[in-house]
């Protein structure tokens, strides 16, 4: 978005939402939309940079949890096998 337009966005006071889906992934919903169908509100309604700011903090890992979750599944059967004697 150009200077311009987040000047004008600003002056409009349009405010969002962070929010967060099932699978811990983070965006942005403006507060005038209906929520979108599996997303939640993550706090309270901020300008566009504060949520922003907010998902750049929080959102360090940028894997899907059922990934996260399948990945930690592997390494945990990996080293049962390699404590295993033949």
């Amino acid at each position: 978005m150009n200077e311009i337009a987040k000047k004008e966005e600003n002056e409009c006071g349009v405010q969002y939402y962070v929010v967060k889906n099932h699978e811990e992934q983070y965006s942005i919903w403006p507060t005038y939309k209906p929520m979108p169908n599996g997303w939640r509100a993550v706090g309270e309604a901020k300008n566009k940079d504060a949520c922003l700011e907010y998902i750049d903090k929080v959102w360090t890992d940028m894997r899907p949890l059922s990934l996260i979750r399948q990945m930690e599944e592997l390494e945990k059967k990996v080293e049962t096998e390699e404590g295993k004697v033949p």
